[in-house]
């Protein structure tokens, strides 16, 4: 029997190992090996913005080896935080990464923290620093959800839609389904599967729309900081849908932190990109109390 099978597309996937490799004995997960072609990815494209907006391109090489170190902190400590009743029983437990345990929205939040501070230091113009990066995080992060298919997590409740994916129940962590899709188990060939929400394709393609989006954007971009917002405010839309899907969301007080975080993400965002859109226009309008120019105020029509 298929270990991963999508039944309503006829896709079916016999064996899906964690690991793709092992060296020296120690094994090379495929999720480190999206990630790790994420962070490549992402490079080459911020050093090629760079390259055609008249920056220097090793800036973002440099600022990446600051953002790499900073943004993988931030994700742990995120994940420990709002886990730490877990993580209160055995504190060696924070350090042992190679168990999982990254949270993405930390991860962001070390690397604007770092931004921030990178570009203070160097002197740079903080908002477009941010502007050539955000294509690069989102692209890293439309690669890095196909690391949580092949560990089999990230994924939402019951569902028999057009996507509903079947995982093996005894390949799947417990803690992580619902007790709806347990109440749906689908039994074949005296196989047991849970069949969910493949939340983690959901939001693999929601972020290649908004790489997309970004990357059209930033050859039409109105003032920095625009691409920026527009990440926010697109990552955000999508997160807040996507993660009340989610089953094994991180909690504080019975709501979803990351869906809080993503709908506090997509006003600020919504009310940057408004003000300082009418900020430009106003430092762009030609002389005269009624916004024409000058050189029309004498003519007859």
């Amino acid at each position: 029997m298929p270990e991963i099978w999508f039944p309503n597309l006829g896709i079916e996937i016999d064996h899906l190992s964690r690991v793709a490799f092992t060296v020296f004995g120690n094994d090379v997960y495929w999720y480190g090996i999206f990630i790790g072609t994420g962070v490549f990815l992402g490079i080459l494209l911020a050093m090629k913005e760079a390259k055609r907006t008249g920056q220097d391109p090793d800036t973002y090489l440099d600022f990446t080896l600051y953002a790499l170190i900073f943004s993988i902190i931030g994700a742990r400590l995120y994940y420990v935080l709002f886990s730490w009743e877990y993580y209160s029983q055995d504190l060696s437990k924070i350090f042992a990464l190679r168990e999982g345990g990254l949270a993405i929205y930390g991860g962001v939040i070390g690397g604007v923290l770092t931004a921030l501070v990178y570009s203070k230091i160097k002197k740079l113009n903080f908002w477009q620093l941010a502007d050539t990066a955000a294509p690069s995080l989102i692209l890293g992060q439309m690669l890095g959800r196909w690391g949580n298919f092949f560990n089999r997590e990230a994924f939402g409740g019951f569902t028999d839609n057009l996507f509903a994916m079947r995982y093996q129940l005894s390949q799947v962590r417990l803690g992580d389904i619902s007790d709806q899709a347990l109440s749906q188990l689908q039994v074949v060939n005296g196989v047991e599967y849970i069949q969910v929400h493949p939340t983690f394709l959901y939001e693999s393609l929601w972020s290649l729309g908004v790489f997309i989006l970004l990357i059209y954007m930033s050859r039409r971009k109105k003032f920095h900081g625009q691409i920026a917002g527009l990440y926010f405010l697109g990552y955000g839309l999508g997160r807040v849908w996507i993660e009340g899907l989610r089953t094994d969301q991180l909690t504080l007080g019975g709501f979803a932190v990351s869906q809080i975080l993503s709908a506090v993400l997509i006003v600020a965002a919504a009310v940057f990109l408004i003000w300082k859109g009418k900020q430009t226009k106003l430092s762009h309008a030609p002389a005269g109390g009624d916004g024409s120019s000058q050189d029309d105020e004498g003519k007859d029509e």
